[in-house]
């Protein structure tokens, strides 16, 4: 059997704040790959500081883990990274490694459709969804995701900036926001303290 090719690099992205700021992850070129902008990155992880210190973070469709290890680079305790694509899941595997987070940082190579039906209940405090835009996947996945968050657990949601899925019953929009390309927002559990709803619009900044 031939080993799974290895996809080209088509450029890199970098991890923008923690202790592995400046870090590179590379962007392989493969079918729906599309890592989040540093912009967004920055803007979301604005919002999540005062509760990334000890958190454990699930980053579904991780593709170059841009968003669960910069998530552990601000101080996240925990990260499972699932991702399906057999030569993206060694790129993850290897950039963990070369981070040296392999006791706090677990790589899944399985559908994350498949891997939340049979996934530990009341797990994660932070959940990342960013789905290949093409499959359509938010509701499902976000239905699906649910039993694994813990109690106030935090949802951020990645979709084209023309999208809004629709959110779980309950669950609370804290801040959104949109570039030209997407819209992104993160909800909180229905248990948590009453959500404020802020629109940043990236878009507006100059490039």
């Amino acid at each position: 059997m031939k080993p799974a090719r290895k996809p080209a690099a088509t450029g890199n992205i970098r991890i923008i704040g923690g202790r592995w700021r400046g870090t590179k992850l590379s962007v392989p070129d493969s079918p729906g790959l599309r890592p989040s902008s540093d912009r967004v990155r920055e803007t979301l992880f604005n919002w999540l500081m005062p509760k990334l210190p000890g958190a454990r973070v699930l980053d579904l469709f991780a593709g170059t883990g841009a968003l669960g290890l910069e998530a552990m680079s601000r101080g996240a305790a925990q990260a499972v990274l699932v991702e399906r694509d057999p030569a993206l899941v060694r790129n993850l595997r290897e950039t963990v490694e070369r981070l040296a987070a392999q006791p706090n940082v677990q790589v899944v190579a399985q559908d994350a459709m498949a891997w939340l039906a049979s996934a530990p209940a009341g797990t994660f405090d932070i959940a990342f969804l960013d789905p290949p835009f093409a499959e359509g996947l938010w509701e499902k996945a976000l239905t699906a995701l649910l039993p694994v968050l813990a109690n106030g657990a935090w949802i951020y949601v990645e979709a084209p900036a023309d999208v809004v899925p629709p959110a779980p019953a309950s669950w609370a929009l804290h801040r959104e926001g949109r570039t030209r390309e997407v819209r992104f927002a993160l909800y909180r559990a229905p248990d948590g303290h009453s959500a404020d709803t802020l629109r940043y619009d990236v878009s507006a900044a100059k490039t």
